[in-house]
């Protein structure tokens, strides 16, 4: 799935003596050591194949199931993807030089990126190159998964041709085998709820009696669970800054221990009061949607758009000054 991106495809090589690790320190291997009592072993890999025609045609989006990560890496290859594993589930424990947030990539693309009511990135290989009206131009996988650091995470670009770059692209081209090229799963996104005006006051009650058991009362995140305002939350860059993308998301997928619960109204009205509250400011958010094609929920100004809702923003944290 990665040929577009012809420098990030990854030969599957015969195994070497004296394997090489992941580069991370002592807790990533732990985590990697840890993950064989919920991962299963993953089916034989071909990283040359490429869907002929007659499988294309074959290919059901309703029944395809991302394969499995294998918890017990035996080859270069499958120690990449592992890690790339490790990487979205852990960011701010092994990129925290690159993260400005305590939210993982998995924060919002829940169970390793497979729940196919939370934005998954299972699939997501085969559908990059794609044109991002944000950007205004057509990106890259690569450019997509830093744009999730940058906005998302609040932090800094990964370097394009480095090792963490590398590894979580393997393990997104992974997931991603057996979708041909081009195509798209009848789950790969959150399919836009129909416009509700949302209300701030009714969203605090709502969040206090359904959300704040998780994520606190101040938004700050409680454990696992991540922070949804403040300085360690998403950007004002974020997709979830925007009140009909959280509205979404909320609506599919929270409360997490009873998701699908709350009405359309109410996850409009709780995205209202999420939303209000203060976050961190992203760079460059001025030169967003290029073409004065944003959505009317952008909560900053952009080309022909006025601000919608701004909260109040914070500065990043200090070691992330750099653009």
């Amino acid at each position: 799935m990665l040929e577009p991106f012809g420098v990030y495809h990854m030969e599957r090589k015969a195994p070497r003596s004296g394997r090489r690790q992941p580069r991370r320190g002592g807790l990533l291997l732990a985590l990697v050591a840890a993950a064989g009592c919920t991962l299963q072993d993953a089916p034989h890999r071909d990283t040359t194949t490429v869907p002929t025609v007659s499988a294309t045609i074959a290919w059901n989006p309703a029944r395809w199931e991302p394969p499995v990560v294998d918890s017990t890496p035996d080859d270069p290859y499958e120690v990449s993807v592992l890690r790339g594993l490790m990487l979205v589930t852990h960011t701010p424990d092994s990129l925290r030089a690159f993260t400005g947030s305590s939210l993982s990539c998995s924060s919002c693309h829940l169970d390793e990126g497979r729940r196919r009511s939370a934005i998954p990135l299972a699939g997501v290989a085969a559908r990059w190159p794609a044109y991002s009206a944000r950007e205004g131009t057509v990106i890259t996988l690569v450019d997509r998964v830093n744009a999730c650091m940058t906005r998302s995470l609040a932090g800094n670009k990964l370097p394009a041709d480095g090792h963490d770059m590398r590894d979580i692209i393997a393990y997104l081209s992974f997931i991603s085998r057996g979708v041909p090229e081009g195509s798209h799963l009848d789950h790969d996104g959150l399919s836009p709820l129909r416009q509700l005006d949302g209300d701030s006051t009714r969203g605090r009650e709502i969040y206090v009696q359904n959300c704040a058991r998780c994520h606190g009362g101040g938004g700050s995140g409680m454990g696992a669970f991540p922070p949804v305002w403040g300085a360690a939350a998403y950007s004002v860059g974020a997709s979830l800054a925007r009140r009909e993308r959280a509205a979404a998301f909320i609506r599919r997928n929270m409360p997490f221990d009873t998701p699908g619960t709350l009405t359309d109204q109410q996850a409009f009205d709780v995205a209202a009061y999420i939303n209000s509250m203060p976050r961190p400011d992203a760079l460059g958010k001025a030169q967003d949607y290029p073409n004065g094609d944003a959505p009317a929920d952008v909560p900053y100004a952009t080309k022909g758009h006025a601000a919608f809702h701004s909260p109040r923003l914070l500065p990043r944290a200090a070691r992330l000054a750099r653009p």
